[in-house]
Protein backbone atom coordinates (compact mmCIF):
# COMPACT_ATOMS: atom_id res chain seq x y z
CA UNK A 1 0.00 0.00 0.00
CA UNK A 2 1.32 3.68 -0.98
CA UNK A 3 0.61 6.55 1.80
CA UNK A 4 1.07 9.80 1.56
CA UNK A 5 1.93 12.49 3.36
CA UNK A 6 -0.21 15.97 1.97
CA UNK A 7 1.63 19.26 2.36
CA UNK A 8 -1.55 20.94 4.28
CA UNK A 9 -0.09 24.49 3.65
CA UNK A 10 0.43 24.10 -0.11
CA UNK A 11 -2.81 25.75 -1.91
CA UNK A 12 -1.67 26.15 -5.46
CA UNK A 13 -1.19 23.50 -8.06
CA UNK A 14 2.38 23.10 -9.41
CA UNK A 15 2.99 24.77 -12.49
CA UNK A 16 3.49 23.14 -16.27
CA UNK A 17 6.65 25.06 -17.09
CA UNK A 18 9.20 23.50 -14.65
CA UNK A 19 10.17 20.25 -15.89
CA UNK A 20 12.98 17.83 -17.55
CA UNK A 21 13.34 14.82 -19.48
CA UNK A 22 15.58 11.47 -19.44
CA UNK A 23 16.68 8.86 -20.90
CA UNK A 24 19.48 6.66 -20.81
CA UNK A 25 20.07 7.68 -17.64
CA UNK A 26 20.99 11.50 -18.57
CA UNK A 27 18.86 14.71 -19.29
CA UNK A 28 17.99 15.26 -22.68
CA UNK A 29 19.39 18.85 -23.12
CA UNK A 30 16.99 21.81 -24.50
CA UNK A 31 13.14 20.15 -24.26
CA UNK A 32 10.94 22.88 -23.84
CA UNK A 33 7.63 21.17 -24.78
CA UNK A 34 6.21 17.78 -24.02
CA UNK A 35 2.79 16.58 -24.74
CA UNK A 36 -0.03 15.49 -21.74
CA UNK A 37 0.23 11.70 -20.97
CA UNK A 38 -2.70 10.64 -21.81
CA UNK A 39 -4.44 6.92 -21.69
CA UNK A 40 -8.28 5.42 -22.67
CA UNK A 41 -9.90 2.55 -21.85
CA UNK A 42 -12.15 0.89 -24.30
CA UNK A 43 -15.69 0.14 -22.74
CA UNK A 44 -17.39 -2.87 -23.46
CA UNK A 45 -20.91 -3.84 -23.29
CA UNK A 46 -22.46 -6.38 -22.50
CA UNK A 47 -25.83 -7.59 -21.25
CA UNK A 48 -27.05 -11.66 -20.08
CA UNK A 49 -30.10 -12.62 -22.14
CA UNK A 50 -32.29 -12.37 -18.45
CA UNK A 51 -31.54 -8.84 -17.84
CA UNK A 52 -33.70 -5.93 -18.64
CA UNK A 53 -33.29 -4.04 -21.91
CA UNK A 54 -30.04 -2.18 -20.68
CA UNK A 55 -26.63 -3.29 -20.76
CA UNK A 56 -23.62 -3.31 -18.43
CA UNK A 57 -20.17 -1.79 -19.14
CA UNK A 58 -16.94 -2.88 -18.17
CA UNK A 59 -13.27 -1.54 -18.98
CA UNK A 60 -11.99 -2.97 -22.39
CA UNK A 61 -8.72 -2.80 -23.39
CA UNK A 62 -6.30 0.28 -23.25
CA UNK A 63 -4.32 2.40 -25.38
CA UNK A 64 -1.62 5.13 -24.42
CA UNK A 65 -1.18 7.74 -26.39
CA UNK A 66 1.87 8.74 -28.19
CA UNK A 67 4.02 11.56 -26.30
CA UNK A 68 5.58 14.44 -28.66
CA UNK A 69 8.95 16.06 -27.44
CA UNK A 70 9.62 19.44 -28.67
CA UNK A 71 13.02 21.83 -28.26
CA UNK A 72 15.53 23.90 -30.18
CA UNK A 73 17.46 22.90 -32.76
CA UNK A 74 21.40 22.67 -31.75
CA UNK A 75 24.19 20.28 -32.31
CA UNK A 76 22.74 17.91 -29.53
CA UNK A 77 22.31 14.95 -31.70
CA UNK A 78 20.51 12.82 -29.28
CA UNK A 79 16.69 13.65 -30.88
CA UNK A 80 18.56 12.14 -34.32
CA UNK A 81 20.44 9.34 -32.48
CA UNK A 82 17.76 7.66 -31.52
CA UNK A 83 15.28 8.48 -34.56
CA UNK A 84 17.91 6.61 -37.15
CA UNK A 85 17.90 3.12 -34.44
CA UNK A 86 14.05 2.81 -35.80
CA UNK A 87 15.35 3.86 -39.32
CA UNK A 88 18.55 4.41 -40.91
CA UNK A 89 18.69 5.37 -44.57
CA UNK A 90 21.46 3.82 -46.40
CA UNK A 91 22.05 0.93 -43.70
CA UNK A 92 20.83 -1.82 -46.35
CA UNK A 93 18.25 -4.06 -47.08
CA UNK A 94 16.94 -5.64 -43.52
CA UNK A 95 19.39 -3.62 -41.52
CA UNK A 96 17.53 0.01 -41.15
CA UNK A 97 15.91 -1.21 -37.51
CA UNK A 98 18.40 -1.38 -34.26
CA UNK A 99 16.33 -4.43 -32.71
CA UNK A 100 18.64 -4.56 -29.58
CA UNK A 101 18.26 -0.86 -28.67
CA UNK A 102 15.28 1.30 -30.24
CA UNK A 103 13.07 1.64 -27.39
CA UNK A 104 14.06 3.34 -24.70
CA UNK A 105 12.59 4.14 -20.95
CA UNK A 106 12.26 8.19 -20.55
CA UNK A 107 11.70 9.92 -17.08
CA UNK A 108 9.73 12.68 -17.12
CA UNK A 109 10.49 14.99 -14.03
CA UNK A 110 8.24 18.09 -12.99
CA UNK A 111 9.73 20.55 -10.16
CA UNK A 112 8.12 23.39 -8.12
CA UNK A 113 8.51 26.67 -8.23
CA UNK A 114 11.95 26.49 -5.76
CA UNK A 115 13.45 23.69 -8.41
CA UNK A 116 12.79 20.91 -6.15
CA UNK A 117 11.88 17.64 -7.96
CA UNK A 118 7.97 16.75 -6.95
CA UNK A 119 5.88 14.19 -9.35
CA UNK A 120 7.94 11.86 -12.07
CA UNK A 121 6.55 9.60 -14.49
CA UNK A 122 8.24 6.65 -16.18
CA UNK A 123 7.05 5.58 -19.49
CA UNK A 124 7.76 2.59 -20.63
CA UNK A 125 9.19 1.04 -23.72
CA UNK A 126 9.13 4.06 -26.08
CA UNK A 127 10.24 4.23 -29.90
CA UNK A 128 10.41 7.23 -32.68
CA UNK A 129 7.68 7.22 -34.48
CA UNK A 130 7.71 10.34 -36.11
CA UNK A 131 11.12 12.80 -36.00
CA UNK A 132 11.44 16.23 -37.27
CA UNK A 133 14.92 17.40 -37.12
CA UNK A 134 13.88 21.21 -38.48
CA UNK A 135 10.77 22.30 -38.08
CA UNK A 136 9.02 25.14 -40.98
CA UNK A 137 11.45 27.78 -41.71
CA UNK A 138 10.15 31.25 -42.25
CA UNK A 139 12.60 34.58 -43.38
CA UNK A 140 9.78 36.86 -42.01
CA UNK A 141 9.42 35.20 -38.61
CA UNK A 142 10.88 35.52 -35.30
CA UNK A 143 11.15 32.28 -34.30
CA UNK A 144 13.16 29.26 -32.67
CA UNK A 145 13.98 26.54 -35.11
CA UNK A 146 12.04 23.15 -33.59
CA UNK A 147 13.07 19.46 -33.41
CA UNK A 148 10.25 17.29 -32.61
CA UNK A 149 10.76 13.33 -31.55
CA UNK A 150 6.79 11.92 -31.26
CA UNK A 151 7.59 8.32 -28.78
CA UNK A 152 4.65 5.46 -29.29
CA UNK A 153 5.09 4.01 -25.62
CA UNK A 154 3.42 1.03 -23.89
CA UNK A 155 2.25 2.97 -20.74
CA UNK A 156 3.39 4.62 -18.15
CA UNK A 157 3.08 5.49 -14.06
CA UNK A 158 3.83 7.91 -11.58
CA UNK A 159 7.13 6.93 -9.33
CA UNK A 160 5.64 6.80 -6.11
CA UNK A 161 9.29 6.69 -4.36
CA UNK A 162 8.98 10.55 -5.52
CA UNK A 163 8.38 12.08 -2.26
CA UNK A 164 6.20 15.78 -1.93
CA UNK A 165 9.13 17.97 -0.84
CA UNK A 166 9.91 19.72 1.76
CA UNK A 167 8.86 23.62 0.33
CA UNK A 168 11.45 26.24 1.55
CA UNK A 169 10.25 29.54 3.22
CA UNK A 170 11.39 32.73 4.50
CA UNK A 171 12.05 33.66 8.04
CA UNK A 172 10.69 36.68 9.37
CA UNK A 173 13.25 39.44 10.86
Amino acid sequence: MVSFSVNANRFDPYKNFKFRVKWDGKYVAGVSKVSALKRTTEVVSHRHGGDPSSSRRSPGRTEFEAVTLERGVTHDTEFERWANKVWNFGSGLGAEVSLKDFRKDIILEVYNEAGQLAIAYKVFRCWVSEFQPVGELDANANAVLIATLKLENEGWERDYDVPEPTEPSFTEP
